[in-house]
């Protein structure tokens, strides 16, 4: 697995500013958290989603590929890091 937190800097109000991801060897997402302008968060995983938020149906590129765009701009964030976000805005009954 490996975990990844992008900034998208825009200026449509219903589309996510920040985009959270957890992906698989296979390079797809697994479960994905999207921030909102209003302060709303959406979350997938599986089938389960909210707020329109879903998994990438292709693989997710490098960050290098994805911070190349200069309205992304990505990092690397640790297990632990997804973790704590996921607790925080995922109800523990989904």
């Amino acid at each position: 697995m490996r975990y990844i937190d992008v900034e998208w800097k825009h200026d449509f109000n219903d589309e996510p500013t920040r985009l959270v991801s957890e992906i698989g060897s296979n390079d797809y997402e697994t479960r994905k958290l999207e921030f909102f302008p209003d302060g709303s968060v959406g979350f997938a995983f599986e089938s389960t989603e909210s707020l329109n938020t879903r998994l990438g149906i292709d693989v997710v590129p490098p960050l290098e590929e994805i911070n190349s765009q200069e309205e992304f701009m990505g990092k690397t964030i640790s297990k632990e890091q997804f973790e704590l976000l996921w607790q925080e805005y995922v109800p523990s009954s989904s």
